[in-house]
């Protein structure tokens, strides 16, 4: 087996787990690991090491995920941004998708760095340890910052609610 089939191997559910996090689609998610992969076959050799291979791999998703965002945001397929359901009853399945749009666009208006340790934590499920070694910072850092994340979402959301 070569190293990359090793890589393949080991790494593939956490890559697809995290984007269909993010996406909320697991066709889509197939679709963005299988890229990932393919751009990562042809990046490893200048793979230097400085994160966690899980941590790269993703961090390679996140930018092709993002890129697929931006060519259906620019076709107008918004059916691609939003993710289905899942839920038992229709209504149950619209509110949660409502919800679901909601907070991504909440999340998109934050400040950079809140928004990324936000989605490590939450998307790609990393440790506050490897967020705060993402960023050159602490754990502790990585935890705060995560926690002033969700809370300006939770502010954001229900502002919009008292504005409904």
């Amino acid at each position: 087996m070569t190293e990359f089939e090793s890589i393949y191997r080991q790494y593939f559910d956490d890559v697809y787990r995290y984007i269909r996090r993010l996406s909320g689609d697991g066709q889509l998610a197939e679709e963005i690991t299988s890229e990932t992969f393919f751009k990562a076959m042809g990046a490893l050799d200048r793979f230097r090491g400085d994160c966690d291979i899980r941590v790269w791999l993703c961090q390679i998703a996140k930018n092709c995920y993002y890129t697929h965002c931006q060519k259906a945001s620019r076709t107008g397929s918004l059916e691609e941004l939003s993710p289905p359901a899942v839920a038992d009853s229709p209504d149950e399945r619209l509110l949660d998708r409502e919800e679901a749009d909601r907070i991504r666009q909440i999340l998109h208006r934050l400040p950079e760095t809140y928004r990324e340790v936000f989605m490590w934590r939450v998307y790609a499920e990393l440790s506050f340890q490897q967020i705060g070694g993402l960023f050159g910072k602490s754990a502790n850092w990585a935890c705060v910052t995560y926690h002033r994340a969700r809370k300006m979402i939770l502010e954001r959301l229900e502002a919009e609610e008292d504005e409904r």
